[in-house]
């Protein structure tokens, strides 16, 4: 099975076909009818899977391709949740849920955190460690300038504070934003929503390029915009660039427009000078004259060394905060929180280890954090936003480290105690198998139970190993045979096997940071971005995403051959030729004679045949030879059927299940007619409600596996397994 990698999540979706359950992991890829001498039968516990399923649905007897196929499923509407937990649950300490949380800014009372992903503003009372969700919903139809916005948030970042009220960058969007605290009430001040540049200008009239940090000096607001620094009038939104020069990027001293920037992030100011992160160094601007040095840290020269001035060493730095003669920095990927004696520019770790994931609570270097990326210090404390989805707590004094709210990303547990970030899914019929933020996981179906076998949550590598001594980084798509399970590790361009019973993991095919579209045995082989994976119990089938074609694996030597689509092109995957044209596969499947992809950029449904590489587009419609946009939602007939971002499918044999991501529904194709229907959901509605049919919700379905009873389902926008059952 298969599945993009998604960035976006939400509320919690509960729905699928039928009947949907949030379970905390899914099985993907395919199994065919017929019966391989490799094929692993099936445990007999397999039947009591789902002891209410209907007596005229058979189970086949064996596994294949990572799902269980025979009959045609008889699957009922009804979306149950099984484990998992929806982010932006409010609540108090470790029982609060954030997603990519990135600013943090205080008014002495409470903290107020970008919970980006949840496209939300959240609030923490300090004293109670209470979490509420700040309303940013208005409604200013009317409104004839345009500057105010009839929408939520969308992804935002950088969070400072001005009297009674909060300014945010929206990175994504290219705006910063007002927000009233006492109503939500959300204007506009400066930059256009989705339109981006570096024009200085009045309001709207001005532009940004992905906008991060953001800090004040009460009378204006300072904003980290790509390689510059731009400064905003509050009174009047006036926008000017106060340093760096737009598309220049460098780590030059100077005044003004002379100096610059490599990726400045983090800002804060004392009121006489910002303080800026810039990649490996921290610079000191002048607010009166824009004058730009270099206070510590040495250009384009990455590391975690004390030191003072340029022998320190920074590795990317994304956030600041000042405390009278000093700054505290959120190293982020040094995984350790700095401090910076202003006056001298001298270095020393306060918390955390040098280049050491974890979640770890203790006193200095015996803590541990994950990606730390924002950073507010209020009186004794220090209140660390920390890559696991947590809030950390670190005294100045001695720098001990507590979890002060949220839980990691990554929780062992059963049902809604599990923590997932759910992606890729495979099953076997007992298990669901699935790709989870740089870790391969295991979801016993029957109990909900979900445990780590492979990987560690959120460190990223491609070193071989036992369990989680081995690394991923960006593991999209899993599959099984019964006996190995095998991932396409995306960032790494490889193809992974896991022997279930000992979670040993090794490489089958490609090398580790090299991408290509080499054929090959093993090592030679070359990949670019792969992406979903499927198997007929003799060989593995690959959607190269990066190359636009299809991969073909023979399991017992590492073989690696082109089935479909020529490397590096694009268009049409139903071209005349010699070979087709490439497009742009994601998810994949089998029943053992043909493969069925889902074709992301052309929003379309194509059927391979495995022995000659022909390919037919069942559903859905490409148009002409090069890129016509054709997404949309529709149900029909072959080409009269709408898709919108198709990602992950599966088969029963009979029928095709899809994952449609961005309308955010479960869909089903009748192989033999090409029949699209709809299954579960409405489409383009967001949420994460249980219930039959067009009543249950998802925010983003990613991928679908079917154990010969039910589908399961990666709703990754809501960190929750589903099941229709």
């Amino acid at each position: 099975m298969v599945i993009t990698n998604v960035f976006q999540r939400a509320f919690n979706c509960f729905f699928i076909l039928g009947l949907v359950t949030t379970i905390v992991a899914c099985g993907g890829g395919s199994s065919k009818k017929t019966t391989p001498a490799s094929a692993v039968a099936v445990s007999s516990s397999t039947s009591i899977v789902n002891s209410a399923a209907s007596s005229s649905t058979s189970l086949a007897t064996f596994l294949m391709g990572g799902a269980i196929q025979g009959a045609p499923l008889n699957i009922a509407t009804v979306v149950t949740t099984l484990a998992g937990a929806p982010p932006g649950a409010n609540g108090t300490g470790t029982s609060v849920r954030f997603d990519g949380p990135k600013g943090i800014v205080s008014d002495g009372t409470n903290l107020y955190i970008t919970d980006t992903d949840n496209d939300a503003i959240r609030k923490i009372e300090i004293a109670t460690n209470t979490v509420s969700r700040l309303r940013t919903l208005i409604d200013t139809s009317g409104d004839p300038d345009g500057t105010r916005l009839k929408i939520r948030l969308s992804r935002p970042h950088g969070i400072t504070i001005v009297g009674d009220d909060l300014y945010v960058t929206e990175r994504d969007n290219h705006t910063v934003r007002k927000i009233v605290i006492a109503t939500g009430e959300v204007i506009t001040i400066a930059g256009k929503d989705a339109f981006m540049g570096s024009s200085d200008g009045i309001g709207t009239a001005a532009r940004f390029t992905y906008p991060t940090g953001l800090t004040t000096d009460g009378i204006n607001l300072y904003v980290a915009d790509s390689v510059t620094i731009r400064k905003i009038v509050i009174a009047t939104g006036e926008v000017s660039t106060f340093a760096g020069a737009a598309g220049v990027v460098g780590s030059n001293d100077g005044t003004g427009t002379a100096a610059s920037f490599h990726s400045p992030s983090g800002i804060t100011t004392d009121g006489t000078n910002l303080y800026v992160a810039d990649s490996s160094t921290i610079r000191k601007v002048v607010i009166a004259t824009g004058a730009v040095t270099t206070l510590t840290g040495l250009a384009d020269v990455y590391g975690s060394v004390d030191g003072i001035g340029a022998a320190a060493r920074f590795n990317r730095p994304q956030a600041l905060s000042i405390d009278g003669p000093y700054l505290y920095v959120a190293d982020t990927q040094g995984h350790a929180v700095r401090k910076v004696v202003i006056s001298s520019g001298e270095v020393t770790t306060l918390a955390g280890t040098a280049d050491t994931q974890g979640a770890v609570d203790g006193v200095g270097a015996g803590a541990r954090f994950t990606l730390p990326v924002g950073i507010a210090n209020l009186g004794a404390n220090i209140y660390v936003v920390d890559g696991n989805d947590t809030i950390r707590k670190v005294a100045i004094a001695t720098g001990a480290v507590t979890s002060f709210a949220g839980s990691p990303t990554g929780t062992d547990g059963t049902g809604a105690a599990a923590r997932l970030k759910p992606i890729g899914t495979t099953t076997d019929g007992t298990n669901l198998y699935i790709v989870d933020n740089q870790t391969v996981r295991k979801v016993v179906i029957a109990t909900g139970v979900v445990t780590t076998i492979a990987g560690t949550t959120g460190i990223r590598g491609g070193n071989d190993g036992i369990g989680t001594a081995a690394r991923f980084d960006n593991p999209l798509s899993i599959t099984n045979d019964g006996t190995y399970l095998y991932v396409t590790d995306s960032g790494n361009y490889l193809i992974r096997k896991i022997e279930i019973a000992t979670a040993a993991v090794t490489t089958l095919a490609g090398t580790e940071g090299i991408r290509g579209s080499a054929d090959g045995i093993g090592a030679k082989a070359q990949f670019n971005y792969p992406n979903g994976i499927t198997t007929d119990g003799t060989n593995l089938f690959v959607a190269d995403t990066g190359e636009g074609t299809i991969r073909k694996i023979v399991i017992q030597t590492g073989e690696v051959s082109t089935l479909a689509g020529t490397a590096g092109l694009d268009g049409n995957p139903n071209a005349p030729g010699a070979a087709p044209q490439s497009f742009t596969p994601e998810g994949i499947t089998t029943e053992g004679t043909h493969l069925y992809v889902t074709d992301v950029r052309n929003d379309a449904i194509h059927k391979i045949v495995i022995a000659s590489g022909a390919v037919t587009t069942l559903a859905g419609v490409v148009t002409s030879i090069g890129f016509v946009d054709n997404a949309g939602f529709a149900d029909g007939v072959g080409a009269a059927a709408r898709f919108d971002a198709p990602r992950g499918i599966i088969t029963d044999g009979t029928n095709l299940y899809v994952a449609d991501q961005n309308n955010r529904i479960i869909r089903k194709i009748e192989i033999s007619t090409g029949l699209v229907t709809t299954l579960s959901g409405t489409a383009g509605v967001a949420g994460s409600v249980n219930g039959t049919g067009g009543t249950t919700s998802f925010y983003q379905p990613a991928d679908i596996t079917t154990d010969g009873f039910s589908l399961f389902v990666t709703d990754y926008g809501n960190d929750l397994i589903r099941k229709i059952q």
